[in-house]
């Protein structure tokens, strides 16, 4: 079994080029073995069992001639090295690989997160799915082949994401800061970068998954504080030989509470709100402050919160989706930027 999991997380496909490299040169008989595995693997799941005739047939497809007692002798070899063989008794024994590394359940929760994800592109989406599909039967692959309708998202276009997040990690894990230039989008859809290309750098300490981006949250010596970065806007990311600064701002930073406390990672000074809400929001409130926030004054048709906020545009943006079912009841400074806020928005429909 311990076998089997070490070679079970390797490609198919790598695994048998390994194996015809082992054994080129050597006769087709130890060859047998692993493409009986293969066919074993790739063709047979609960639905579709084979015989060991059809066993055979397979083989030959690979140039491998096979006696139908041999089968039998390779099948109880590769039980006892870990494989999950059942066969189905009858007047010809069906054989199919019962339990594997990942359930179908699971490949298709997997599938399903990498199409609806905005960060990976259309391209790196169809790599990961075609290497997903690897890990069940052909038949089964069929069944990943799944449209994941997710409303207002739209695929990242920077395949630069993924070693931007491999640099952001080996700075995070060697020590160091990494430098990179940071850009926004022009009117033109065209790459502008913000202080004429200017490099930052930063001391990078965590990655961090919020409202459909990866950002990178470090600390930035300019701004003496923690600071959040768009990693799919980060270019030319670099790790630099200068150790990273080790802030009082780290010292007990919890990430997920991090996370509760800001709106799509808008960086601040945290104060206590309190909100009233209308109790058709309950699930909203939930969903975005998590279960363990702090609710009072729980009436049949609204409630009151308590929580920490990092208070900014974003901030005031969601508190205004909701229209007359929230209320602010606290801090009066967020009072009086909510007044001032709609007092703007007002004199443009004047």
């Amino acid at each position: 079994m311990d076998n089997f999991k070490k070679y079970g997380k390797m490609s198919i496909d790598h695994l048998f080029k390994i194996g015809e490299e082992m054994m080129s040169g050597r006769s087709n008989g130890k060859l047998k073995l692993l493409y009986i595995m293969k066919i074993l693997l790739e063709k047979t799941d609960e639905d579709h069992p084979i015989t060991v005739y059809e066993i055979i047939r397979n083989l030959q497809f690979y140039g491998i001639s096979a006696e139908r007692k041999s089968i039998y002798s390779d099948i109880d070899l590769l039980k006892e090295f870990g494989l999950d063989i059942i066969c189905i008794k009858g007047k010809a024994n069906q054989y199919f690989i019962g339990s594997r590394e990942f359930q179908l359940p699971e490949l298709k929760l997997l599938v399903d997160a990498v199409q609806s994800s905005r960060f990976i592109t259309y391209k790196k989406s169809a790599e990961l799915i075609k290497k997903i599909e690897k890990l069940c039967s052909i038949y089964q692959a069929k069944t990943l082949h799944r449209q994941v309708i997710v409303s207002d998202r739209i695929k990242n276009m920077n395949e630069n994401i993924y070693y931007n997040i491999d640099v952001i990690h080996q700075g995070i894990q060697e020590n160091k800061k990494i430098k990179f230039q940071y850009f926004d989008y022009t009117m033109e859809k065209k790459i502008a970068f913000r202080r004429e290309g200017e490099y930052y750098t930063v001391s990078p300490y965590a990655l961090s998954w919020s409202d459909n981006n990866y950002y990178l949250i470090a600390y930035y010596q300019r701004y003496n504080g923690i600071s959040n970065f768009r990693v799919d806007r980060m270019k030319n990311v670099q790790v630099i030989e200068e150790a990273r600064e080790s802030r009082e701002e780290f010292k007990d930073f919890d990430i997920v509470d991090y996370s509760n406390k800001i709106f799509y990672m808008y960086s601040g000074k945290t104060e206590m709100v309190e909100l009233e809400f209308d109790a058709s929001l309950i699930n909203v409130v939930l969903d975005r402050f998590g279960k363990d926030v702090f609710i009072y004054h729980k009436r049949k048709n609204c409630f009151c919160i308590r929580t920490e906020i990092i208070i900014g545009d974003t901030f005031l943006g969601w508190l205004f989706m909701f229209g007359d079912k929230v209320r602010v009841l606290s801090p009066e400074s967020l009072k009086k930027k909510i007044k001032q806020r709609t007092k703007k928005v007002l004199k443009l429909y004047e």
